[in-house]
């Protein structure tokens, strides 16, 4: 079957220019194949044949010091380029400053919701943010009660582990809208019984919805046969309107190149109606970021 290919809005995107912020994760050794400046250009380069129609800057993980400037500079690049045209910036929940930060991003131009990036896996020290779970302590949980106020959403990017502790912040702030990011991290090598019931608990909760992203995550090759039924399995228990597909990208990169990403979702998904690709590829995310396009 052959279709049109549907206006695309990135969910999760991803830029960076070291001159003008610093990124510590880029000087490891194994994120060298994406480490150079990735600019807008770029990105519109890579994106052309794919039909864009917007898209959703996620915090690129700059200095923590930098979350402010990171938004600063993003509005001047979306002021000049037209994207991105939300932002999902960084501000540590669980900082002494949290409300202020909070406040200041939700009065930025653009800015949408807030990512703090709480990786943090039970076995495995070296695949931890934070010493400790931060979706169990009260600090965090206070700055997550802060985000409806200012009518912010939340990305989640972490481990199953962590989903139980969040799906119980997230119950408890329906006003939140909250975001899993790359299929909540699915690790076949891990077992998938956490994921599986953080999937359960988060798709019982309309205000909750998930990214069809980082599938590289799923195995050591970006090959579909490893990742295939756990794309079906989320689009199955979330439903085909709170299903985001997004090239996480240049991160993903270091799995498959651009057109390969989008290739082969957009191969998994040609089984659906033109309207749930639609929703799938645009609309989702169009009026989950509030983007107020016109799709």
């Amino acid at each position: 079957m052959t279709h049109t290919r549907p206006p695309f809005v990135d969910a999760h995107f991803h830029l960076w220019d070291h001159a003008v912020l610093r990124y510590p994760w880029l000087d490891a050794p194994e994120t060298a194949p994406i480490a150079a400046s990735y600019r807008i250009a770029d990105y519109r380069a890579e994106l052309a044949a794919w039909n864009p129609a917007g898209a959703v800057h996620v915090d690129a993980g700059a200095h923590p010091d930098q979350g402010a400037d990171e938004t600063v500079w993003l509005n001047g690049v979306a002021d000049e380029d037209g994207l991105p045209g939300g932002i999902v910036a960084r501000v540590e929940l669980d900082h002494p400053a949290v409300e202020a930060q909070l406040a200041w991003q939700a009065a930025q131009p653009r800015v949408k919701g807030i990512r703090h990036l709480i990786n943090w896996h039970p076995t495995d020290p070296a695949r931890r943010a934070y010493e400790r779970d931060l979706t169990r302590d009260p600090r965090w949980r206070a700055g997550y009660a802060l985000l409806g106020r200012h009518g912010l959403s939340y990305d989640f990017h972490g481990f199953p582990a962590q989903l139980a502790g969040l799906a119980e912040v997230a119950a408890q702030h329906i006003e939140v809208p909250v975001i899993l990011n790359h299929l909540a991290l699915p690790i076949p090598a891990d077992g998938l019984e956490e994921w599986r019931a953080g999937l359960v608990a988060f798709a019982a909760m309309p205000h909750a919805a998930i990214k069809l992203s980082g599938a590289g995550f799923v195995g050591p090759r970006f090959d579909p046969v490893h990742f295939a039924d756990i794309v079906a399995e989320v689009i199955d228990r979330f439903g085909t309107s709170r299903v985001m597909v997004a090239t996480n990208f240049p991160t993903d990169r270091l799995a498959a190149d651009l057109d390969r990403t989008l290739g082969v979702y957009e191969t998994l998904l040609s089984g659906f109606s033109d309207d749930e690709r639609r929703d799938l590829w645009g609309r989702n995310a169009n009026r989950i970021y509030r983007l107020g396009l016109n799709l």
